[in-house]
């Protein structure tokens, strides 16, 4: 199996492309050569599938592909199911940015709450996303999701709270996990239901 990136650029079989910045340093540091597979994602539009592609050219510092075979693999949930969660400290934000996209996190909302050990403002929220982000793509290509979970700018727990009431949809059911007895499954409380949030 050839090693899977993801390229956020418009891909189509016979196509020779240019690799984005980042994707053509992950491809230089494997040190294929001219004949080498790669396999490329995209999580553009409705492709839930992934392109077979083979080095044409390496760079010092870009490389070019021609993008070969689409190969159509269906692998996101049904449902869209969307995290939002207080920032915990030190990396366990990061781990859970990891597991969160490979269980199928369609998004991850962070927030600052009250007592949030975790409080970022203006830069330092901008590098924290960007490193989060590329956290979420390096996770879908080990996973095999062809989809990459959009990781959002942080915003304080008021402010999305005030932002989710004014769509239409608000925040649909709204449920709470019980292990008492007698509480419905929760299979059963949510038939029917569309898109998912849960707020941690």
């Amino acid at each position: 199996m050839s090693a899977r990136f993801y390229a956020d650029i418009a891909l189509a079989t016979g196509q020779s492309v240019t690799l984005p910045e980042q994707t053509a340093r992950h491809v230089q540091v494997l040190r294929l050569q001219p004949g080498g597979r790669i396999t490329l994602f995209n999580g553009r539009g409705d492709a839930e599938g992934q392109f077979e592609a083979t080095v044409e050219r390496m760079g010092r510092s870009d490389v070019d592909v021609l993008v070969g075979a689409y190969t159509a693999s269906a692998r996101e949930a049904s449902r869209a199911t969307h995290l939002v969660v207080a920032m915990p400290a030190n990396e366990r934000m990061d781990w859970l940015i990891e597991k969160a996209t490979e269980l199928g996190a369609a998004s991850i909302q962070p927030v600052m709450s009250e007592r949030s050990v975790l409080r970022l403002k203006a830069e330092r929220a901008e590098k924290k996303v960007a490193h989060w982000r590329g956290i979420a793509i390096a996770s879908s290509e080990q996973c095999g999701r062809n989809r990459v979970p959009l990781v959002r700018d942080v915003a304080t727990l008021g402010d999305w709270l005030k932002q989710a009431a004014g769509r239409p949809a608000g925040l649909g059911a709204r449920l709470l996990l019980s292990l008492q007895g007698g509480s419905r499954p929760l299979a059963q409380a949510l038939a029917g239901t569309g898109e998912l949030t849960f707020l941690s």
